[in-house]
């Protein structure tokens, strides 16, 4: 079976392979798409190759693509003009804002824009004002706002 793989099997794979990079960005998928296409045209060029030579040029190239994107992007990462876009809780860091009800045993909840976040902080009553300093996964961390 593996004797009866043609060229564009390879670039239907690649294809494929590209597809999941959508589903699953990451950069990864990429570049094993790129060794897919660049074997399919190998053996269009030469149609003699056997399945060993054609699942060795795909291996080396994937695993070439993999490690040289990785090391490119280690050393020139991609700077964002909203690095925080989606961390949302990082976003809320440094803010203030007025308890609309009192925090009890050291928990609980604040309207911060449209949604209500859980927090965490020493007890105060409602109306104080808290500032954002921290936030653990979901919840935020806060402190009574000096001044």
């Amino acid at each position: 079976m593996l004797s009866e793989i043609v060229f564009w099997h390879w670039l239907a794979f690649g294809i494929f392979l590209l597809i999941v990079e959508l589903l699953a960005p990451g950069m990864f998928f990429l570049w094993m798409a790129q060794a897919a296409g660049v074997t399919g045209v190998l053996l269009f060029l030469f149609p003699g190759l056997g399945w060993e030579v054609q699942i060795a040029v795909f291996s080396v190239l994937s695993v070439l693509g993999v490690g040289l994107a990785r090391r490119f992007f280690k050393r020139h990462p991609i700077i964002s003009d909203q690095p925080l876009l989606n961390r949302r809780t990082a976003q809320y860091i440094g803010r203030v804002f007025t308890l609309d009800r009192p925090i009890v045993n050291g928990e609980g909840k604040i309207k911060v824009d449209d949604s209500t976040w859980k927090i965490r902080g020493e007890d105060c009553g409602a109306g104080t004002r808290v500032r954002v300093v921290d936030a653990d996964s979901v919840v935020l961390i806060v402190r009574k706002a000096e001044g």
